[in-house]
């Protein structure tokens, strides 16, 4: 191995770890930045190829505008705090059926809005919601951490791994439905139940039943009504099998600009709380994978890809865990883009490629560290004052998280 070879690999393994880790709480961003800085300025990397390395990623970064725009904008007009209110009451005094309702809303906020929305967006509106109810709030964020990755694979918008995963070139809607709609059921399901298990104690009891709800503002209405044109106009796509990047921009440009003109707000305020670090946060990762590509790691990984190919039940079974598990150890993020060029390589069958899939999504349940959603998870608790360590969120990611791999790999190699 030569010198340049180590240096990069230690460069991208630092840089990956700085993701993880935050130190001195640096943004993600700032690292995975900063790893691609470093790749360019010691000539580790041609620029060409971190230029080319970038513009793969416009899908994705498109994509994420879009989304981030509909949840601000939602997040700004309330909506998520009305659904969170409306299911605090309607839970009648039950913890358990509050639970329940909390993560029926995780279901829907992840499928139409990406697991992100869920971590950022709906997690402090459900904290509040708990409060007033005097519920403990751990099993209910815990519900929204957990259902952001276990239902982030019920449409290709579910979660940007997806993009990732699949090079911006998402599989046909319906062949999308036949390979994911009996997992995501498994995934959700299971992770429900066991969750609910691992719970039980702090779910017995009972909470408020009248909360002060505020009604839904013209605004909130207005923004609700944009997310479901968003969601239709994006199955229409995918059902087309175009791509989502472009018209999720335009949609959440479309709404943000619509509300705000109607509520005679100005949307810099509004555009001025969006996470727009998450943007150069993914430019770098795609740097770096890049990186490891040139290196020759990632034609490793795709031979491996080749050698599951012979047996693909096993190969897929295997693929998937492994994903699943390694994107707690780095990241699903830079472990999707890592997959996705090996499968670009390749050429595995459309069951190891789904399964990996199933791997990318769901496998970051684990722990604290595997997906971006958890971390912003993370970050958002400890704003509210509540937080979650490493082991405590290991003691429940691997009692939901593992049973639902499972279940959801198996079905997947089920249906073949």
């Amino acid at each position: 191995m030569s010198l340049a070879v180590g240096v990069t690999w230690g460069v991208c393994a630092a840089s990956t770890a700085g993701v993880i880790v935050r130190p001195f709480r640096w943004p993600e961003a700032i690292w995975a930045v900063l790893g691609a800085a470093c790749l360019l300025v010691f000539g580790l990397m041609p620029p060409a190829a971190a230029a080319q390395a970038v513009g793969k990623g416009l899908d994705v970064y498109l994509f994420l505008i879009g989304m981030m725009l509909l949840s601000e904008t939602a997040r700004e007009q309330g909506l998520f705090d009305w659904v969170a209110a409306t299911a605090t009451n309607h839970a009648r005094g039950s913890t358990a059926r509050l639970f329940g309702l909390v993560y029926a809303t995780g279901i829907v906020t992840t499928t139409f809005l990406s697991n992100d929305a869920t971590a950022v967006v709906l997690t402090p509106a459900v904290y509040a919601a708990a409060r007033k109810a005097k519920a403990e709030p751990l099993p209910l964020l815990f519900a929204c951490a957990l259902i952001a990755n276990a239902a982030s694979f019920v449409l290709p918008i579910s979660n940007p791994a997806n993009l990732v995963l699949y090079g911006g070139q998402m599989p046909p809607l319906g062949q999308w439905f036949a390979s994911f709609a009996l997992p995501s059921l498994a995934s959700i399901g299971i992770t429900y139940l066991a969750l609910r298990y691992a719970e039980r104690k702090r779910l017995a009891g009972h909470c408020e039943c009248d909360v002060e709800r505020a009604p839904l503002s013209s605004g909130g209405k207005a923004a609700l009504a944009g997310i479901g044109a968003t969601a239709l106009l994006l199955l229409a796509m995918s059902a087309l099998n175009l791509p989502l990047g472009l018209p999720t921009c335009l949609a959440g440009l479309a709404t943000t600009l619509g509300v705000c003109a109607f509520m005679r707000r100005s949307p810099i305020a509004l555009a001025r709380s969006v996470s727009w670090s998450i943007l150069p946060l993914v430019a770098g990762l795609f740097i770096l994978v890049e990186a490891l590509d040139c290196t020759g790691v990632i034609r490793h990984v795709a031979a491996g890809l080749q050698h599951l190919a012979a047996t693909p039940d096993e190969g897929a079974a295997a693929a998937g865990s492994i994903l699943a598990f390694g994107s707690n150890a780095m990241n699903n993020l830079p472990a999707g883009l890592v997959a996705s060029t090996a499968v670009a390589q390749a050429h595995p069958p459309r069951l190891i490629v789904d399964a990996l899939l199933i791997g990318v999504d769901l496998g970051p349940n684990l722990s604290i560290t595997g997906s971006l959603a958890t971390i912003l998870w993370l970050q958002v608790i400890r704003r509210e004052g509540e937080d979650v360590g490493f082991w405590s969120f290991l003691k429940v990611g691997a009692v939901t998280m593992i049973p639902a791999l499972v279940g959801a790999l198996g079905l997947r190699i089920l249906i073949g």
